[in-house]
């Protein structure tokens, strides 16, 4: 700092005993200068730009100089020019917080970063041509440097973190209340910034879209959260799509899908070494190398958004936020054709409030199949995940359950009236879509429903044998491993009294159910069957229902003879009648087994029906054995 105090003109030099409070004000009017002389003399100006400049060796000295000129520069931010002074807003932009916030300096980091935010905040409020600049170098510190990410995992990491993170937050909170259409430039700009193209680690995305978040539960939160929450799902779609299944991985899945994981660990348990234990479903899906990283990510990501929900729902604003989810569903997840994950975003939303977000969103899906505006592809998808949600769904009542299957048999049964045609699956699609929700639903939720003594009045009154006789013929077009548990449960069940629906033959042998869209066919797409994410499925569990726990109307066990269990404490795997407790029965803890030793690691895959021959089923212990849904035959 010599030479810049040494040139301070003489004028403004005064007596030694207030030289200390002059001497910031003598080095303000250099500075100006510097900033104004620049094309006429050009060496001052790279000397201020110099001070700037990060040091190998940062010590005491430098910060003092560091500190200096920052504290000179706010003094003049209306002297700087963006087209004259390029050089020193690119030595700004170099300013990283986080160098400045390390605990075991021996210098003082904390004002330096007070400092440099003091500058960035006078720049933005006094310079509208640098607002945009401004929110962009505050933006980048939502993630730090990638040789400091390892230092944030020590004791003092957290301290850190916080140093930078509530300063750069409480510095965009000052600009907003400084200049009202800030938070309106910050959107485009964190959106922008989010990790794509370049390479990114799991923690730099985690901690950046961390960072969103707390815009969007933050002060400004009104302005941005309608952004920053869609940002956040387009970019938990964006890895969703890259995880992709190789041919290898088919043959995989093709082989490890002929029976469900539950049954591969009790072959396994008899095993001490714990290396032939089934792998679990990360390490599954990261066999498909290049898919590894983004797995990882996608389940790190989501588990961020859980944790968001549950903050949002203690401070009372999930409702508000699962509006935003909704709009942000409809438009990017529900189209998304080969979605695997995402869409537990919504489900695990749902699960915090059964009440309002549970039955909005079941009714949500309902009006979109029903409406004609949307495309066919929208209506078949949206029944797709309707019938995925009924069915896996442990909070839904079954009042509502049996609410929306009113809702479908009536629309197939109205639209078989007007259509008397004979079987065409390509000009049919969302009538078939629709038929093969209701049996579905019917498949989990059937026993829990005629259990129920009006219920099952209201179950056996539904039209839907007129529906299955009709020429349309959709027992022949939907999934034949879904038809055939549906009628065998409706045999069992007594709930049609024609004989003829229950005369298999070469029924479930056809190729029909093929032309409803070949290995590709969205009837085959069950979203929300078992989460393959380790993190994420820990988290959905306690209010998801697995095939393997449900009871089926030919299951001869009764719950009365669950005494004779080892454990008789109830699960938290029972279904639950969140919307009318005081009904006696009326829930699905009759359908459900209790499970207290569930394995995160052999229970995860999904459970779309695998095409089989009728008695086949016979030679097993229970039930079906199905395949996941979103293995690449379902996709």
């Amino acid at each position: 700092m010599g030479k810049l105090l040494s040139s301070v003109p003489e004028e403004l030099q005064l007596p030694a005993m207030e030289e200390a409070e002059i001497s910031d004000l003598q080095l303000m009017y250099y500075v100006r200068d510097c900033l104004l002389q620049v094309k006429e003399n050009r060496e001052n100006y790279d000397e201020l730009v110099g001070y700037l400049h990060p040091k190998r060796k940062f010590d005491s000295h430098h910060a003092a100089q560091l500190m200096t000129t920052l504290k000179a520069l706010s003094g003049v931010v209306s002297y700087i020019n963006p087209v004259h002074h390029e050089t020193l807003i690119f030595a700004l932009s170099r300013l990283s917080l986080w160098n400045y916030a390390a605990t075991d300096s021996k210098y003082d980091g904390t004002d330096i970063m007070d400092a440099v935010l003091e500058l960035i905040v006078s720049l933005a409020v006094s310079k509208g041509n640098l607002i945009d600049w401004c929110l962009d170098v505050l933006v980048k510190h939502f993630s730090p440097p990638r040789h400091i990410f390892d230092s944030l995992e020590n004791v003092n990491g957290v301290d850190r973190k916080d140093k930078v993170l509530s300063r750069v937050h409480g510095a965009l909170k000052q600009i907003a209340d400084l200049v009202p259409l800030a938070p309106l430039r910050l959107s485009p700009i964190v959106v922008e910034n989010i990790p794509r193209r370049v390479p990114h680690t799991v923690p730099e995305i985690v901690m950046y879209c961390e960072n969103m978040l707390r815009l969007e539960s933050g002060a400004i939160g009104e302005i941005v959260g309608g952004i920053m929450l869609p940002a956040l799902v387009d970019k938990l779609v964006e890895l969703d799509a890259a995880i992709g299944w190789d041919g290898k991985l088919q043959e995989d899945a093709k082989c490890i899908f002929e029976m469900e994981l539950e049954d591969i660990a009790e072959i396994e348990d008899d095993d001490d070494d714990e290396k032939h234990h089934s792998m679990c479903a990360t390490e599954f899906l990261s066999r498909n190398h290049s898919d590894d990283k983004n797995v990882e990510k996608l389940d790190s990501l989501i588990v961020l958004t859980f944790l968001h929900l549950e903050s949002c729902q203690s401070s009372g604003r999930l409702a508000e936020v699962f509006d935003i989810l909704l709009m942000s569903f409809k438009r990017t997840v529900l189209n998304t054709y080969k979605s695997k994950f995402t869409q537990f975003v919504m489900f695990y939303a749902c699960a915090l409030d059964p009440e309002r977000c549970g039955v909005n969103f079941a009714m949500v899906l309902t009006e979109m199949f029903e409406s004609y505006v949307n495309p066919p592809i929208t209506r078949m998808s949206a029944v797709a995940y309707l019938a995925s949600y009924l069915s896996r769904a442990k909070f839904l009542s079954s009042e509502l359950v049996a609410s929306i299957i009113q809702r479908l048999v009536d629309w197939c049964f109205a639209y078989c009236k007007l259509h008397d045609f004979d079987m065409n699956p390509q000009a049919h699609q969302v009538f078939y879509s629709g038929c093969q929700a209701i049996m579905y639903i019917l498949c989990f939720r059937m026993r829990s429903l005629m259990d129920i003594p009006r219920l099952k009045i209201r179950l056996i009154k539904m039209p839907m044998e007129q529906i299955w006789k009709h020429k349309l013929n959709p027992l022949k077009v939907c999934l034949p491993s879904v038809v055939e548990e549906f009628l065998k449960q409706s045999k069992a069940a007594r709930l049609f009294m024609s004989a003829e629906l229950f005369v298999f033959d070469d029924l479930l042998e056809a190729d029909l159910s093929k032309a409803f869209g070949g290995m590709d066919r969205l009837d085959m797409f069950f979203p929300f069957d078992p989460c393959l994410l380790e993190k994420s499925e820990s988290y959905l569990r306690p209010h998801f229902v697995r095939w393997s726990r449900v009871k089926t109307t030919y299951d001869t066990h009764n719950i009365e003879d669950d005494s004779d269990c080892e454990s008789e404490e109830p699960s938290d795997d029972d279904f639950l009648d969140m919307n009318a407790k005081d009904m006696i029965d009326d829930d699905m803890t009759g359908s459900v087994e209790a499970d207290h030793d569930f394995h995160p690691d052999l229970n995860k895959m999904s459970i779309t029906p695998k095409p089989m021959k009728y008695g086949f089923q016979e030679q097993m212990e229970r039930g079906m054995r199905i395949r996941r849904s979103t293995s690449p035959e379902s996709l």
